[in-house]
């Protein structure tokens, strides 16, 4: 008999290996040391700043390998860590503090690769340096919006059900309702019970009604605030141009925030640390502002600056949060006036349409918030934080409206593009600071990829020698195989979103290297053993490979199932390591079996054989 493969098999195994050859080949390229420009909420990047950026360059004899302008962003390119340092110390000064301007390390991926989708495998924090950081949320703050915001909305619902009540005052814990007699008490007890079927109430002296969250919603607002804030702090790690990021839960209120490959600490702190939220809120022309300015500021009111026009005087109800808009994009109106389009999701939406409904031709303004750590901590060693609100908008309602709306009346399209992007980015739902940081340095991250290297090499060649000593020409095709295993390891790791590198990874890349051989070990003691029964060399080959595939399944499965357990239930280090192992497992059984039997077969199948090198 001859062993043949049929001809599309040729084609899978040559599809399959160059796809993940191509994809592999990004990691050859190495990387550029970059500087990274991007506007901060006072400024914006375009050609002119694109410009700027050269000239500073060109008059302090810096040589660029390329300056890139793409997503609002400028990247530029540089030869070495040198003329990085003091290219970024002259853009910075050039333009000022408008401006965020980091350095990082940037793939130097040729454009047509990257057109393909090719990019460098991800690298983890061990291996290409970086910076760690442990933020905590302040709890306290995001419960006290929850209560801010059940007291409007108790106001509300009783309003529209036509049930008077007293006030409505926030607590430490929750809220209290005030009544006048039990009637009207039982009567709001029973409806707001049946709409907020997640609240406890209790009723107190005094004709009234305390309401707190259940356990269960206490555990949601928690939740809601770390996710939250875990979407923003992304966003805002987009500007230092990291490629992969790691921002995760850790705990009850703490963000894990690790940036692989950042070189600005300084830089990645200071935006980490901006936090900040928006409100949307009623401007109060009841009252004279210029009382206010002079300390008679009337309650329920307070008075916040506005650079643009002086000091407002605003209602403190919140008509809208920052956490309600959708999204906000500047454009021109058909007057060809500046302006900025806004959407509110279905709460924010219901809650707008109640406001306008009764404020048509008044002005309504939106107020930044960013809070700063003090430094100091409450009894329960929970930070404290302090918030400065200004004012960045102030526009009259022409209309009534709900989810969707536009801000007209900015004096430049610079104050729209400017709004759009801070109404943008989102709001922190609690304030962060950052409560550990730890760096690791490109030189020991470099040491441990020379290390992690040196121990891939090194099981690579024993496992080759061996596999040539001992199985001869059948172990030279194995190697081969070997060697695609790697590469499809290295180009499916570049291909999977998300998946990164780390050292664990590297020790899973060394642990697959000694396994992918055991397929073959299997394969050809079976051909062995066949020759030895006095089977042709031919019907050797072929009950070799059926005869030792089940083994080589079952075993590969069963390996392959507890690194999806690790992978599972893992964390960090675990998860890298689960994840080489499980590609390794995959690539090994396809180049095992199917490649080298298309090898054999193309090398010997066509032959009539006496002896195998074996």
């Amino acid at each position: 008999m001859l062993n043949q493969t049929p001809l599309w098999k040729y084609f899978l195994v040559i599809f399959v290996v160059g796809m993940c050859a191509l994809y592999a080949s990004p990691n050859l390229y190495g990387e550029d040391h970059a500087v990274q420009i991007s506007a901060s909420k006072n400024a914006v990047v375009n050609e002119s700043t694109v410009s700027q950026v050269k000239s500073e360059l060109a008059a302090a004899n810096i040589s660029t390998k390329k300056v890139e302008f793409e997503d609002g962003q400028i990247l530029v390119r540089l030869n070495d860590s040198d003329s990085q340092l003091v290219a970024r110390e002259r853009i910075e000064k050039s333009l000022g503090e408008n401006y965020i301007v980091a350095m990082n390390l940037a793939p130097d991926t040729p454009e047509w690769l990257e057109a393909l989708g090719g990019v460098p495998m991800k690298l983890g924090l061990d291996l290409r340096g970086g910076v760690h950081f442990l933020m905590e949320v302040d709890m306290k703050s995001a419960l006290e919006k929850s209560y801010e915001d059940m007291v409007g909305d108790f106001r509300t619902a009783l309003r529209e059900e036509g049930i008077r009540y007293r006030t409505v005052k926030q607590m430490d814990d929750g809220v209290d309702i005030y009544f006048r007699d039990q009637e009207t008490l039982d009567k709001a007890d029973f409806f707001l019970k049946n709409r907020n079927r997640d609240l406890v109430f209790n009723e107190k002296s005094g004709l009234i009604i305390s309401v707190s969250m259940s356990e269960q919603k206490l555990k949601e607002t928690r939740d809601y605030a770390v996710k939250q804030n875990i979407t923003i702090i992304r966003n805002r790690v987009n500007q230092l141009g990291v490629a992969e990021p790691t921002v995760q839960k850790q705990g009850p209120d703490r963000i894990v925030v690790q940036l692989p490959g950042i070189q600005d600490t300084a830089k990645a702190k200071e935006i980490l640390n901006a936090t900040a939220t928006l409100e949307y809120r009623e401007v109060d022309i009841d009252h004279d502002v210029r009382d206010a300015i002079n300390g008679r500021v009337p309650p329920g009111s307070e008075l916040l600056p506005y650079e643009k026009r002086g000091p407002q005087l605003l209602k403190k109800r919140v008509i809208v949060k920052g956490s309600e808009i959708i999204d906000a994009n500047s454009g021109v109106d058909q007057n060809g006036m500046p302006k900025v389009s806004i959407s509110l999701n279905s709460k924010g939406g219901a809650k707008m349409l109640n406001f306008t409904k009764r404020a048509v031709g008044k002005p309504m303004a939106v107020v930044f918030i960013e809070y700063k750590a003090t430094g100091e901590r409450d009894a329960n060693d929970k930070l404290i934080f302090e918030a400065k609100r200004n004012v960045i908008s102030v526009a009259t309602i022409n209309g009534v409206f709900s989810n969707q709306f536009e801000t007209t009346g900015l004096d430049s399209p610079k104050e729209a593009h400017d709004l759009a992007l801070l109404l943008r980015a989102g709001a922190l739902i609690a304030p962060v600071q950052i409560i550990e940081e730890r760096t690791v340095g490109p030189s020991l991250g470099q040491e441990n990829i020379d290390l992690g290297m040196q121990a891939i090499i090194w099981g690579f060649v024993a496992v080759l020698v061996f596999m040539l000593v001992y199985y001869k020409k059948f172990g030279f095709v194995a190697n081969i195989a070997l060697t695609l295993n790697l590469v499809m390891i290295v180009g499916i790791m570049s291909m999977i979103p998300g998946a990164t590198l780390s050292l664990p990874g590297m020790a899973g890349i060394v642990l697959t290297v000694g396994m992918a051989v055991d397929a073959n070990v299997l394969i050809f003691e079976r051909i062995r053993e066949e020759l030895a029964e006095g089977r042709s060399p031919q019907q050797a080959i072929h009950h070799g490979y059926d005869s030792a595939f089940s083994t080589i399944l079952d075993a590969n499965i069963t390996t392959f199932l507890v690194g999806l357990i690790l992978f599972a239930i893992g964390t960090g280090p675990i998860k890298g390591f689960s994840i080489t192992l499980m590609i390794g497992i995959a690539t090994s059984m396809f180049t095992a079996i199917i490649v080298t039997r298309a090898i054999v077969n193309a090398w010997w199948g066509g032959k009539r054989l006496t002896k195998l090198s074996i």
